[in-house]
C-alpha cells in the first residue's frame, strides 16, 4: 500500500522502480520516456517538492526530483508566474536547510538548484546574507558547498536565458561584488574551531572564489598557512593540494606576483622532504599530491626559474627528486609539461646563463629517465610476462616509454645531442662490459639494463644531426651485435631505422645495419620482423643513393620475403624497395619498375582468380591488399620528366592499367578492392600530373562507368584528383583538356543525382561525403561554368536533402559546399588561384554569379533555412554547428529580409509549447534590428544561441517534428 505522502506519485516511482529493475528493454524505454515527459511538464515543479519533502520516499526517487527541479529552474522557468519565484526560492531553501547533513548528492543538486535561481531572480539582492541566516550556523557545510557552486554556475551561465547585458551585470553582482566579504567570511570560518580549519568544503570553496577573489588576497590572508597545514592532514590533502595548484595557476604573470611568489616559495620548498617521506612509506596518493604541487610551481614560474636560476635551483631540484623517486612510474607524468616548458625558455639565448647552470640537473634527468625505460623484473623466471598477467600496466608501460622519450629530446635541446647519446652508449658499454660474456643464445641476464638505453637511442634519434661524429660512429658498431634476445633485437633494428639519415652521410655503416636489419626478416618473433620491415623502409628512403646499384640482389630479397609478412610490413618495404627504385637512372626506371610489380600482379590475377569463386573474403581481400603494394609504388616512383618528355613510370602505368580496370569491373560489389583500385588512380594523377595526359581519356571512362555500376563514392575521390590536376588555367593543360574534364565532373553530378534519386540520403552517408567534397574543388577550379548550369539547382536541391543526416563526416562536406556556393552571392566568394590576376590579389567578384547564386537562393532558401535551423536545434552534432550558423550568416547577407522571414515561419513550425511566450517575437526583434544595423554577424549569434537555448530545453535529438520532418530528393534528370 502506498504512503499517503506519496499520493499521486505511483506512476513516478512506478517508473524510477522499472529503470533499475531487471526488466525487458521495451519496459525501460517505455518508463524513460514517461520521465523524460514528465521532467518538462509544469505538474514537475510540485511533484518533485513532494517528493523532496515525503520521509518516506526512497533516496533515489529525491535525487531524481532534486536532479529535475535543477533542470526546471535552468530551462524552464518561464512555466512559473515571476512574482512566484520568491515562494520558490524559500521553498528550495527550506529543502536545502532539510538536507544540510545529506545526503550528499542530493544537497549538491539542491545548491545548484539555488544557484541557477540566484542567477536569474535578479531582484534578489543579498543572496549570500539571506542564504547564510535562513541556513544557520549549524549548516557549515552546506553553506560552504553553495558558496563553491556558485562561482561555477555563474561562469557557465550561458545555459541560463538572460541577455549578455543581463549576465554580465548578475556576475558582477554575485562575484566581484561579494568577494570581499566571501573571503572574510572564510576566513572567519578557518578561525573558527581546528576541525574547521581542514575541512576538504573550505578548500574547494577557496578554490572555487579564486576565478574573482585574487590569489595574493588569499596568499596574504590566514587562509594561506591553513592550505600549507592542511596539506599535511590525510582528510583535506587532496582538497589543499588542489587549491595550492590553483593559487600557483594564478600565480603565472610573474612580474605582477612577485611578492606573492617570494611568500609561497619557501612555504613549498618546506614540503621537499615529504617526497622522500612517501616515497619510503610507499604512500602514493601523497606522493603524487606533492609532486603535482612542485610540477605546478614549476610550470607557473619557469620564466621567474630562468631569471633567477640560482634561487629557484631548489624548485627545479626537487621536481627532478620526484622523477628519481617513483619507482612504480605513477607521479613522473606530471612533471613532463615543466620539463617541456623549461625547455622551451632555457634555450632561449636571452637565458643562456640559466641553460648552463641547470645543465647538470638535466643530465641527471637523463639518467632518470634511462633508468625508468627500463622493464620489470618479473618475480619468476618467466620473462614472457613481465607483468604478471596486467595488461592494463603493460600497455601504460609502453605509452608512458614514448612520453619519457619525448622529454629525452627536451634534455637534447638543453645539454646537446651528444651528451645525451653518450650517456646512452655509456650505459650499453657498461653493460656489455659486465654481462656481455654471460649473454648465450637462450639467456641474457639484466637485458632489461641494455634494452633501456637502446629504447632512449631510438627515442633521441630524430633530434641528431646527420654530422654528428662523437658517439654513433661508436655506437652503431656494439649495436649490430647485441645478443639475440627478442625485445633486444627489436629495439635495436627500431634504433637503427631512426639514424638512416646520418647513416646516408656515412656509407661506410651502411652493409652491416643493412644485413643486421635484414637478418630479422628471418626471426622468430613476429614482433622482430615487424621491427625489420619499418626499418628497412627507411633505409630505402633516407640511403636510396647508396642502395641504387643493389637494386637486382635487393629484387631477389623483396620476393622471398614478401608472402610472409603482415599487410603493414609489406607495404612498409614496399616502400623501401619504391624509393630505390626512384633513386634509378630514368632509361632504367621502366624496367626496374616492371621488374617489381609484375610479380605482385601475377598474384593479385591469381587471388582474383580464386576471389570469383570463394565464399570468405580472403582472396577479395588479398587482391586489395595487392593492389594497395601497386599504390605504394605509384606514389614513390615520382621519375623527373620534362613536360615534353615521355615519363617512364607512366610508360609502365599504361601497361597496368587495362589490368586495374578489369579488376574493378569483376568486383563492382567489393568495397574493399574498389577503394583500392581508384587510390592507384588518384596517386598515379597526383604522382605524374599532367604526365598522366595519355592515360587520361581511359581513366575518365573507367571511372564514369565505375561509379554508375557500383555506386562507391571512392571514384568521385579518384575523379577529385583528376578535376584539381587539369583544372583551367592550370600549367601546360590546354583549355580543351580542362573543358572536356569539366564535362566528365559533370557526367558524375548527374549520376550521382540520379542515384541520390534512387535511394534515401541514409543509405548514402559515404557517397554524399565524397560528391561534396568533390563539389568544394569543382567550386574552386570551375565555378564560372558550374554556377551558371542547370545542374546547379538540383546540386543544392541534393545539398539540402543532405541535410538530414545526423554523421558528422558527411553533413560538414555538405556544410562546407554551401558555405562555399553561397559566397559567390556575396562580395566576398571563395576563389582558385588560377581566378586572380595576381598573388596580392583577392578574388574577383562577378555580378552574373552573384545573381545566378540569389536566383538559386530565393527558389531554395525556404526549405534550406528549415532544414538548418531544425538540424541546429535537433540533429546536428556539436562540431557540425559553427558551419550551419556560419550557412544562416551567407543567407543573411544574400537576402537579409527574405531569410528573416524564413526563419520566422521555421520557428512558428516547432512543436507547440517549445517555445517560450514571447521568445519568438524578441528573438525577431534583435533580428531586424541588427540586419538594420547592418550587423550580420550579431545574427549569426543570436540565432546559434536561440537554437543552442531550444536545444538544452528540449532533449535532441528526438522524433515526432510534425511538419518539420524532410522530404525526399527527387531528380528527374
Amino acid at each position: 500500500m502506498v504512503s499517503p505522502n506519496l499520493e499521486g506519485l505511483e506512476p513516478i516511482l512506478a517508473a524510477l522502480s522499472t529503470m533499475q529493475a531487471n526488466v525487458e528493454r521495451s519496459q525501460k524505454s517505455q518508463a524513460h520516456e514517461y520521465l523524460e515527459k514528465f521532467q518538462k511538464s509544469p505538474e514537475a515543479w510540485t511533484k518533485t517538492h513532494s517528493l523532496l519533502s515525503s520521509p518516506d520516499a526512497i533516496t533515489e526517487a529525491k535525487l531524481f526530483a532534486a536532479t529535475t527541479l535543477k533542470g526546471k529552474i535552468t530551462y524552464d522557468l518561464d512555466q512559473l508566474p515571476r512574482e512566484s519565484l520568491p515562494s520558490l526560492r524559500d521553498s528550495i531553501l527550506a529543502l536545502l536547510k532539510s538536507y544540510r547533513e545529506g545526503p550528499r548528492p542530493i544537497r549538491t543538486q539542491l545548491c545548484v538548484c539555488l544557484a541557477h535561481l540566484a542567477i536569474q531572480l535578479l531582484e534578489w539582492k543579498d543572496v549570500l546574507g539571506h542564504v547564510g541566516s535562513t541556513l544557520g550556523s549549524g549548516a557549515g557545510d552546506c553553506i560552504l558547498e553553495f558558496l563553491k557552486i556558485l562561482p561555477e554556475e555563474v561562469t557557465e551561465g550561458r545555459k541560463i536565458s538572460l541577455s549578455e547585458e543581463e549576465l554580465t551585470a548578475r556576475t558582477k553582482e554575485l562575484m566581484e561584488d561579494n568577494a570581499p566579504q566571501v573571503l572574510g567570511l572564510l576566513n572567519q570560518y578557518a578561525n573558527s574551531s581546528s576541525a574547521a580549519a581542514v575541512n576538504p568544503r573550505l578548500f574547494e570553496c577557496i578554490s572555487s572564489w579564486l576565478r574573482e577573489i585574487p590569489a595574493a588576497d588569499v596568499v596574504n590572508s590566514s587562509l594561506f598557512d591553513a592550505i600549507i597545514n592542511a596539506i599535511s592532514n590525510d582528510a583535506s590533502f587532496d582538497a589543499a593540494v588542489d587549491c595550492m595548484c590553483t593559487i600557483l595557476r594564478d600565480t603565472r604573470e610573474v612580474d605582477e606576483y612577485m611578492e606573492v611568489i617570494q611568500i609561497i616559495y619557501p612555504r613549498i620548498l618546506s614540503l621537499r622532504p615529504r617526497i622522500a617521506e612517501s616515497a619510503g612509506f610507499g604512500d602514493l596518493d601523497t606522493y603524487k599530491g606533492i609532486t603535482r604541487i612542485f610540477a605546478e610551481a614549476g610550470e607557473a614560474w619557469v620564466v621567474m626559474i630562468a631569471r633567477l636560476p640560482a634561487e629557484f635551483r631548489g624548485l627545479v631540484e626537487s621536481v627532478l627528486e620526484c622523477c628519481a623517486r617513483d619507482q612504480d612510474r605513477d607521479a613522473i607524468a606530471l612533471t613532463f609539461l615543466f620539463w617541456y616548458e623549461m625547455k622551451q625558455i632555457v634555450t632561449l639565448d636571452k637565458y643562456k646563463q640559466a641553460r648552463i647552470e641547470y645543465a647538470d640537473i638535466f643530465g641527471k634527468l637523463v639518467d632518470v629517465m634511462i633508468k625508468h625505460l627500463e622493464y620489470p623484473t618479473p618475480d619468476s623466471a618467466d620473462e614472457t610476462d613481465l607483468f604478471d598477467g596486467d595488461r592494463e600496466q603493460e600497455e601504460k608501460f609502453r605509452e608512458f616509454r614514448h612520453q619519457m622519450g619525448d622529454v629525452l629530446k627536451d634534455c637534447c635541446d638543453v645539454i646537446t645531442v651528444t651528451e645525451c647519446l653518450g650517456k646512452a652508449f655509456n650505459r650499453i658499454q657498461r653493460w656489455v662490459s659486465t654481462y656481455g660474456s654471460q649473454a648465450t643464445s637462450t639467456s641474457v641476464p639484466h637485458w632489461q639494463e641494455l634494452e633501456a638505453p637502446l629504447f632512449s637511442m631510438r627515442a633521441m634519434g630524430g633530434m641528431v644531426s646527420p654530422e654528428e661524429s662523437v658517439v654513433l660512429r661508436q655506437v652503431i658498431p656494439l649495436i649490430v651485435q647485441i645478443p639475440d634476445h627478442e625485445k633486444l633485437r627489436f629495439q635495436a633494428i627500431m634504433a637503427l631505422g631512426r639514424y638512416t639519415d646520418w647513416t646516408a652521410q656515412h656509407p661506410e655503416f651502411l652493409q652491416p645495419q643493412l644485413q643486421f636489419v635484414i637478418a630479422g626478416f628471418s626471426h622468430s618473433s613476429k614482433e622482430v620482423v615487424r621491427a625489420a620491415a619499418l626499418a628497412f623502409k627507411f633505409f630505402g628512403t633516407d640511403c636510396r643513393k647508396l642502395l641504387e646499384g643493389s637494386v637486382t640482389e635487393l629484387h631477389s630479397f623483396y620476393e622471398s620475403v614478401l608472402d610472409s609478412l603482415s599487410p603493414d610490413s609489406q607495404e612498409e618495404i614496399t616502400e623501401g624497395v619504391a624509393c630505390i627504385i626512384s633513386a634509378q637512372a630514368l632509361d632504367k626506371v621502366q624496367n626496374v619498375f616492371k621488374m617489381y610489380c609484375d610479380p605482385v600482379i601475377k598474384r593479385m590475377m591469381s587471388c582474383a582468380n580464386q576471389a570469383k569463386t570463394a565464399q570468405d573474403d580472403g582472396p577479395r581481400l588479398a587482391v586489395a591488399g595487392y593492389i594497395q603494394l601497386l599504390t605504394v609504388f605509384v606514389q614513390n616512383i615520382q621519375p623527373y620528366a620534362a613536360p615534353q618528355e615521355d615519363n617512364p613510370a607512366v610508360r609502365y602505368c599504361q601497361e597496368i592499367l587495362p589490368v586495374l580496370s578489369a579488376i574493378a569491373e569483376n568486383f563492382t560489389s567489393s568495397t574493399p578492392i574498389l577503394e583500392r583500385v581508384c587510390r592507384c588512380w588518384r596517386y598515379m594523377v597526383l604522382s605524374y600530373r599532367t604526365a598522366i595526359l595519355p592515360l587520361l581519356p581511359t581513366l575518365a571512362q573507367q571511372l564514369a562507368s565505375g561509379f554508375e555500376n557500383s555506386r562507391q563514392g571512392c571514384f568521385l575521390w579518384a575523379t577529385d584528383s583528376v578535376l584539381r590536376e587539369f583544372a583551367i588555367g592550370a600549367e601546360y593543360v590546354d583549355p580543351s583538356t580542362s573543358q572536356a574534364i569539366y564535362n566528365f565532373f559533370e557526367q558524375q553530378a548527374f549520376a550521382f543525382l540520379r542515384i541520390m534519386n534512387d535511394l534515401p540520403a541514409e543509405d548514402l552517408p559515404d557517397v554524399i561525403e565524397d560528391f561534396f567534397r568533390l563539389l568544394i574543388d569543382a567550386l574552386i577550379y570551375y565555378h564560372q561554368q558550374l554556377l551558371l548550369r542547370p545542374v546547379c539547382q538540383h546540386i543544392l536541391s541534393a545539398a539540402v536533402s543532405a541535410l538530414t543526416l545526423q554523421q558528422e563526416a558527411p553533413l560538414l562536406a555538405a556544410l562546407h559546399f554551401l558555405r562555399d556556393l553561397l559566397s559567390y552571392g556575396t562580395e566576398h566568394p571563395n576563389s582558385s588561384n588560377f581566378d586572380r590576376q595576381d598573388s596580392g590579389q583577392t578574388p574577383r567578384y562577378s555580378p552574373q554569379l552573384q545573381q545566378a547564386v540569389k536566383q538559386m537562393v530565393a527558389s531554395q532558401g525556404e526549405p534550406l533555412v528549415q532544414r538548418i535551423m531544425t538540424g541546429m536545434m535537433f540533429s546536428f552534432p556539436r562540431d557540425c554547428i559553427q558551419d550551419a550558423s556560419g550557412v544562416l550568416l551567407s543567407l543573411f547577407e544574400i537576402l537579409p529580409l527574405q531569410s528573416g522571414v524564413w526563419v520566422k515561419e521555421t520557428i512558428g513550425m516547432l512543436p507547440a509549447g517549445s517555445i517560450r511566450a514571447g521568445e519568438t517575437d524578441r528573438l525577431m526583434n534583435a533580428v531586424g534590428m541588427k540586419v538594420d544595423a547592418g550587423d550580420l554577424r550579431r545574427v549569426r549569434v543570436l540565432l546559434q544561441d536561440f537554437t543552442t537555448s531550444y536545444r538544452r530545453r528540449n532533449v535532441a535529438p528526438r522524433d515526432g517534428l510534425g511538419r518539420l520532418e524532410a522530404t525526399r530528393f527527387r531528380f528527374n534528370g
